[in-house]
């Protein structure tokens, strides 16, 4: 079956809450889990960088992922992020992880080693020829420091049987038009900017892999619902409520800024691993602000 079919709507990149002495808090993750799929999410993304995976060790990796499949108990489907800049060791890890119960993997584009375009071509086709399950591409250049272009991104698609589907999170509408409009007709492609995600669904996009939908799942998911089916009116009626929230959201650090807000709504501590650190005073005070309106 199709990734269109199975992850059409809203997926949420899941962030990992940790106690007060930096352990992962895992009875808080499943509160997390539970009030995701309660507010009608479609899906759920575990290990995306909102995850914080960069300071979370192999071990950690493996225990988040088999929690999170235990807890949901196929109630919706689960993506595991498998992404990186060391391609061989992503090979090996796609032979580790539990992945039996995958519906795909999300993997991020290499961060720092800032490959060309044919590096991109080979690694991704590397993983995808490794990979169990159907691997979805995230271009996030704002995080990795290299944009995957859209003549990359399709000839992955249409060249290389196990790659089914794209977040992409470059904030280029041109480049999201054009892949859109050249893509294989299966290929699924949502986006990765919660701030751009309505108008990025009306070019036909079939959905988000969102950060906001941690704290405000009922809402963006009936926001992403409606696009789906044209309503953009009240789509739109929803999503400029919650534009304020994308902006404290973003402001200064991710996932400081959804963590922040999850803490006021009594679901997580507010805790983060070094080099992240909990919101500024002033930024928090905004979020107590937006949540007593």
């Amino acid at each position: 079956m199709s990734l269109k079919n199975i992850l059409r709507g809203t997926g949420v990149a899941v962030i990992t809450p940790f106690k007060s002495n930096f352990e992962i808090d895992f009875d808080a993750l499943g509160k997390v889990i539970d009030h995701l799929i309660d507010g009608k999410v479609e899906y759920l993304v575990t290990l995306g960088t909102t995850g914080e995976t960069p300071v979370l060790d192999k071990q950690e990796k493996l225990d988040i992922v088999q929690f999170t499949f235990d807890r949901v108990a196929d109630r919706v489907p689960v993506v595991v992020g498998i992404g990186g800049n060391n391609t061989h060791e992503l090979i090996q890890d796609l032979q580790k992880f539990p992945l039996d119960k995958a519906a795909a993997v999300l993997s991020a584009s290499p961060y720092y080693n800032k490959p060309s375009q044919e590096g991109l071509y080979y690694h991704y086709k590397a993983i995808a020829e490794a990979s169990p399950k159907p691997v979805i591409l995230y271009n996030v250049p704002g995080r990795t420091g290299r944009n995957m272009s859209a003549a990359t991104t399709l000839k992955l698609a249409h060249e290389v049987a196990n790659i089914g589907g794209i977040k992409e999170a470059g904030g280029d509408m041109t480049q999201c038009m054009t892949i859109l409009r050249d893509k294989p007709a299966d290929f699924l492609v949502v986006s990765g900017d919660d701030a751009l995600a309505l108008p990025q669904l009306a070019c036909g996009m079939d959905g988000v892999i969102s950060v906001a939908a941690n704290a405000f799942p009922h809402a963006f998911s009936d926001m992403v619902r409606n696009c789906l089916i044209g309503d953009f009116a009240s789509a739109k009626t929803i999503n400029d409520q919650l534009m304020d929230a994308y902006d404290i959201m973003f402001t200064e650090n991710n996932p400081a800024g959804v963590k922040a807000f999850m803490f006021e709504q009594g679901l997580i501590g507010n805790h983060l691993r070094l080099p992240v650190v909990p919101l500024s005073h002033g930024v928090h005070e905004k979020v107590k602000a937006y949540l007593g309106k």
